[in-house]
């Protein structure tokens, strides 16, 4: 498969204060996937507006798997109108990818085989079993400015994630 990463000019001129969600999918996309997803998340995030005012907002697509959207809040603040569409479009899309991308409770690091995803659960029993460890890469999906995205907050050692504080004894 061709691992796709794909930014849109929009996220990268974005101040590093914008507003930041990020999205998972539960697995790798297709290129035909990923096609479906750009068409609609661009679309939307050209029309996305709060209280009737256009919202500055761009994506970045990685690894074929992950979503990350920022908005410039200096120019208009997301409502919470706003983010329920935001999050609404994406749940339409899953059922039309067939993947899920709205569920914050997975975990997604790194192995030799690529990007993992695996329960909040099963990360234990993997770090009690040493099978990862604090230096482990993990994906913060948690980070909600772009200043974290950019500055490596995002993918990085478990010790330096939530995931370090909650499955291992730092």
């Amino acid at each position: 498969m061709t691992r796709t990463q794909q930014t849109d000019s929009v996220f990268e001129r974005l101040p590093d204060q914008a507003r930041l969600w990020v999205f998972a999918s539960e697995r790798p996309l297709s290129q035909r996937e990923c096609a479906a997803l750009f068409e609609r998340v661009d679309g939307f995030l050209s029309r996305w507006k709060a209280h009737g005012a256009p919202l500055a907002a761009g994506r970045a697509w990685l690894y074929d798997r992950f979503l990350a959207v920022a908005v410039d809040e200096s120019v208009t603040p997301p409502s919470g109108c706003s983010i329920d569409a935001l999050v609404h479009m994406l749940k339409e899309l899953e059922a039309e990818i067939g993947s899920r991308l709205v569920d914050n409770t997975p975990v997604y690091y790194r192995s030799s085989r690529g990007v993992e995803r695996v329960s909040r659960g099963g990360f234990r029993k993997l770090a009690d079993a040493g099978e990862v460890t604090l230096d482990t890469p993990v994906f913060n999906n948690t980070i909600t400015r772009l200043e974290e995205f950019r500055g490596g907050k995002w993918e990085g050692p478990a010790r330096q994630s939530w995931q370090g504080r909650a499955f291992f004894q730092v």
